[in-house]
């Protein structure tokens, strides 16, 4: 059976520790959590391909409630980051690994008709360029990529940034059609401090549009034109998610509109996300009003 999708995202539902100012809290987390759902509120068909222990295959709920097909896959652990704030700088946080669910299989890659395959890993090892050659090979000029999937590693317990080769670089980015990287991202990818630099340095090996999100705001580069929105949230409690928000809002918005409007809204709809922990859920109006009041 074929299923119909307008955004397919692949990658590890999370079992997240969120702390800020020594306060913890449990959540969910992952590209398939934060964006899926953001992504299923605007009216997208959405649907995530995900691994978890079978003792969490509860937590699917989620995607059940806010009618998300999903395909869920047993593995011997459910991934999980404990993430570390300051109230003082929620640009800056410390990360412990909690587990991991593993490589994705081919087999796990269902027949799925959709405009945008997203490639979401929260860590290195969801996804191996042997899976992503294979993914091309079912979706060319479809592919959508979170880099932090094969730079950000687990080593010795704690989340490391990892060099990559030019080769390697070259192999990952000539396959995806839209990159998502954020500030820090940009600079081990390039060794650019100026994200406008890195982003044209990265779009010479492959991709059409490079969406960075950053401490100001959100950035991109659509074949080679660069457009910026600034955040206009007021709070930060939401900060966990805002990538993942970023990138599915954007994408969701680019099936209808130039890249430019299409950051528009992401950009506003990902302030809103950062005043609230948890995925975005608030009304459609609201993030047209703030469009009108701050952009």
């Amino acid at each position: 059976m074929v299923h119909e999708s307008d955004i397919v995202i692949l990658g590890h539902i999370a079992k997240d520790i969120i702390e800020v100012d020594g306060e913890s809290h449990k959540s969910l987390g992952g590209a398939v959590y934060y964006g899926g759902i953001a992504g299923a509120h605007i009216g997208l068909n959405i649907a995530v391909i995900t691994r978890l222990k079978k003792d969490d295959f509860i937590f699917l709920n989620a995607f059940e409630k806010n009618g998300i097909k999903y395909f869920a896959y047993p593995s011997k652990q459910t991934s999980g980051l404990k993430n570390i704030y300051s109230s003082e700088n929620f640009e800056h946080r410390e990360y412990e690994p909690l587990g991991f669910a593993g490589l994705f299989e081919k087999r796990e890659i269902p027949e799925i008709n959709t405009k945008y395959f997203v490639i979401g890993p929260i860590i290195a090892g969801e996804v191996d360029l042997g899976l992503l050659d294979y993914i091309y090979s079912r979706y060319p000029n479809k592919i959508c990529l979170d880099i932090q999937g094969f730079i950000r590693k687990i080593e010795d317990k704690e989340v490391v940034y990892e060099q990559i080769s030019m080769e390697k670089k070259k192999r990952i980015l000539s396959k995806v059609k839209i990159l998502k990287i954020d500030q820090r991202e940009a600079e081990e990818l390039t060794n650019q401090k100026d994200i406008i630099q890195a982003t044209r340095e990265l779009f010479e090996l492959g991709p059409e549009e490079i969406l960075v999100t950053h401490q100001k705001g959100i950035t991109v580069n659509a074949f080679n034109d660069i457009f910026f929105f600034p955040w206009k949230n007021k709070t930060s409690l939401g900060r966990t998610g805002r990538g993942d928000t970023a990138f599915i809002s954007y994408l969701g918005a680019r099936l209808t509109k130039n890249p430019e409007e299409a950051l528009k809204f992401s950009a506003a709809l990902t302030s809103l996300k950062l005043e609230l922990p948890g995925p975005f859920s608030l009304p459609l109006y609201q993030v047209e009003r703030l469009i009108k009041e701050a952009y």
